[in-house]
């Protein structure tokens, strides 16, 4: 059964929506009721990166990283290696994707993943914070969960946003994300896998949070339960499609459960 979403969407780091105390009551008691199973099942809480945590591109648009690559590889007679419509996409990963699925664990794939770090490195300065995604981690850790990072984003990445957030410590030494090994990437389960047997986990025990088609595919391949993060309708519809059950539009709901959670 597709539950109702969790939480209200919102496009700034600050808005939600407000409706009548008496249109929210029951729907907000039913939210808070299953936020609340959920963080009573999380021993280990795995989070993606993009998207829960912050938005990387927010201030350097993935669109024009994009669009870098693909002119990166037609500056080398490579343009061919892309379709149409990859060469008009504006997520870096499809070019990526595309490059390696054509040469698979090549130097020419090794050097298009370097360069691609490297744009996420200047994109670090820029990212905006997700709205209450810093409170809830550090809440989180301070009440005893385990907190561990499973990203298609370079951990060299991670490591520089969390580390100008002071967030680093909530999740070392648990940071997976992406090699040159591209076959790897979500929406194979491998990052969870990894992070689950470095934590000595259950899937059970753990809870996913993400904001892709990606995310929700590899959390069901490794048993995981997934919560899915959409700020907006759109990725609301596309996480639905993906048959993720628990969508949440705001991180706040699930930082108020876990306060509630911990008085008990």
């Amino acid at each position: 059964m597709v539950r109702r979403p969790l939480g209200n969407h919102h496009d700034g780091p600050d808005t939600l929506l407000v409706t009548s105390d008496t249109a929210q009551t029951e729907p907000m008691a039913a939210q808070a009721e299953r936020l609340q199973e959920l963080i009573g099942h999380a021993r280990v809480v795995l989070w993606d990166f993009d998207g829960p945590i912050c938005r990387l591109f927010a201030g350097h648009a993935a669109d024009g990283v994009a669009n870098d690559l693909v002119e990166w590889l037609a500056a080398r007679g490579l343009r061919g290696l892309l379709t149409e419509g990859e060469r008009e996409t504006p997520d870096p990963h499809v070019v990526l994707r595309a490059v390696d699925r054509r040469h698979p664990a090549s130097d020419l794939v090794t050097e298009l993943e370097e360069r691609l770090t490297q744009e996420e490195l200047r994109a670090v300065p820029t990212a905006l914070p997700t709205a209450f995604a810093d409170p809830l981690i550090r809440t989180w850790k301070a009440v005893g969960a385990r907190l561990a990072i499973a990203t298609n984003n370079s951990p060299e990445v991670v490591r520089a946003y969390l580390t100008s957030r002071h967030l680093l410590d909530c999740f070392m030494p648990h940071i997976y994300g992406r090699t040159h090994d591209l076959q790897y990437l979500k929406p194979h389960p491998h990052y969870l896998n990894r992070a689950l047997t470095a934590m000595g986990a259950a899937p059970t025990s753990a809870l996913f949070i993400g904001d892709t088609p990606t995310d929700c595919e590899a959390a069901r391949q490794a048993g995981v339960p997934f919560l899915g993060y959409a700020r907006n309708e759109h990725k609301e519809k596309l996480l639905q499609d993906a048959g993720a059950t628990d969508i949440v539009g705001s991180l706040q709901p699930l930082l108020e459960a876990l306060w509630g959670e911990s008085r008990r």
